[in-house]
This record gives C-alpha cells, structure tokens and sequence, in this order.
C-alpha cells in the first residue's frame, strides 16, 4: 500500500476519533463552539462533535462534599460566641447555568456555597440562645439553612441536597466559664440532696425510734396482762387446792418455805424454838396443831 493512502487512512481514523466523545452515567457535558454554548449532553452514550472546532467540559453529576477548613464564629441572641463546623452536600442540576455562573470551576461555586451557608447560619444564630443552637433547635436550623442554601444555589445551577453542623463549641474562655458555672450548679444540686436526704433520714429514724417504743409499750402491756392472768389462775388455782386440803396446804407451804430458807451452805435463821415456822419439825404427825 502506497504511504500516501496509508497517511490518508490514518488521518481519516485521527479526525474520526477525535469528532467522538461519550458522556457516562457520572458526567454530563457541555458543547462549546468558539467559546459558545453549542448543546448539553445530560445522557450517558456516544455523541458526535467537529473536530478543531468545537470542545467538549465535563461535569460531575455526583453528590459532592464541601467542609469548611475551620470552624467559624458566629453571635448568639445572648451576645454569646460558638465555633461551628459545617458541611455541604451538593451536585449540579444545570450544567449551563453552572457553567455560567463559575465558569465550570469548582472551587468558584463552593466558595459561593461557603458565603451562602455563611450568611443563613448568622441569621438563624443571631436570634437563638446557645442551648438552642447546641440542642434545643438544630435541627430547625439547619433545615432553614438549607432551604435558604438551596434557594441561592439555585441561581448558579447547583442543588443544595443536604447541609449539617458537624460541630458546635464555645470558645475556650467561654467553655471554661460554661464548665465553672455547671459544676457550682452540680455541686448545689449535690448539697441539697444531701440535706433533703439527711433530713429524711433523721425523719425515718425518729418514725422507727416511735414505732419502736411503741411496739415494745405494747408488748410489755400484753405481757403484763398475759401475766395477771396467769398470777389469777395461779391463785385460783391455789385458792382451790387450800380450800380443798388447807392442812396438806399449809405443809406444802412449809417444805417451800424450808427449801428457799435452807437452800445455801450456811444458812442461818435467828428465830425462837416454838415459833410457827417450826411447826412441823415439832408435831410433823399432829396435824391439828
């Protein structure tokens, strides 16, 4: 084959693959033509351009982070200061409109997301106390910002698909002030259910000291009765026996007088020969005496 045919055929294949370019399912591309807005290919395929003449800008269609390099200081409605960690998450909607408004950079449209997230949190801060920017109403607030954010991203063919807080502190001056006046609060929150635990200690004590008194007043009443009745049975019972045999009785009284009388190794008793407590030592078979 002749060298001329074969430049030709190589040229040919040259100009052909350079009129080609595809678009994926990840991109979308804009036709320029001079510096001109030809067409927008938003569908993935194999498209057809003029070489030399016309070139094509890709476009991540992808969701996209951008995160603030460092925390910002914003004013609370109290005049409070707190640092707040952001992030962004966005994708173009309208590649001419993005490519008109940032020129198909970056950088230029997450700094115009950076001023619009900005501005929204200073607003919504600025009338909002610190525990309501911290706990209270976060949620509230980043979907104000948000809807703020993507309202403004809009205008650059940008969708503002989520925004976050990833962070929200106070100052170190500020925190240790914070940190001072809650452990004054915890320590007085902490002295104060001791007394009202001490307090009601000393009620629980006294109620148990009272209950204790009382129970026991009982129980010596309900012994002493269960006594009495026990001494009137006994008495009875003896009142019975001496009515029955008062002479067997009267002796029975006699040993018992003599076992408590004698029950020592010396026991002595001063008393006269015919006194009454002898009576049956002396006549122990008279028994009318």
């Amino acid at each position: 084959m002749k060298p001329g045919i074969i430049g030709a055929i190589i040229a040919a294949l040259a100009i052909g693959s350079s009129s080609m370019f595809t678009v994926d399912q990840r991109q979308s591309a804009i036709v320029l033509q001079l510096g001109e807005i030809v067409s927008i290919k938003q569908e993935p395929g194999l498209y057809f351009k003029i070489p030399l003449v016309q070139n094509i800008h890709y476009f991540d269609t992808r969701i996209l982070t951008f995160e603030s390099p460092e925390p910002e200081r914003y004013i609370t409605s109290e005049k409070k200061n707190v640092l707040v960690d952001s992030f962004v998450k966005w994708r173009i909607v309208d590649p001419k409109q993005y490519y008109i408004s940032t020129g198909g950079d970056e950088t230029r449209a997450q700094l115009r997301l950076s001023q619009t997230i900005n501005s929204s949190l200073r607003d919504e801060i600025g009338t909002r106390t610190v525990h309501d920017v911290i706990s209270g109403q976060r949620d509230m607030i980043v979907a104000l910002m948000r809807d703020k954010a993507d309202l403004d991203a809009r205008k650059i063919g940008v969708q503002v698909v989520d925004v976050r807080l990833k962070r929200v502190d106070l100052p170190q001056q500020v925190s240790d002030s914070v940190y001072r006046r809650m452990q004054a609060e915890r320590k007085r929150v902490a002295n104060e259910l001791r007394s009202t635990g001490a307090a009601e200690s000393e009620q629980i004590r006294a109620d148990a000291d009272r209950q204790r008194q009382v129970i026991i007043a009982e129980a010596y009443r309900e012994a002493q009765k269960v006594k009495g009745e026990g001494d009137a049975a006994a008495t009875a019972i003896y009142a019975k026996a001496f009515s029955g045999n008062p002479e067997f009785y009267a002796f029975y009284r006699s040993l018992e007088a003599y076992r408590k009388s004698f029950n020592g190794q010396n026991s002595t008793l001063v008393l006269e020969p015919n006194s009454e407590f002898f009576k049956y030592f002396r006549n122990p078979g008279d028994q009318t005496k």
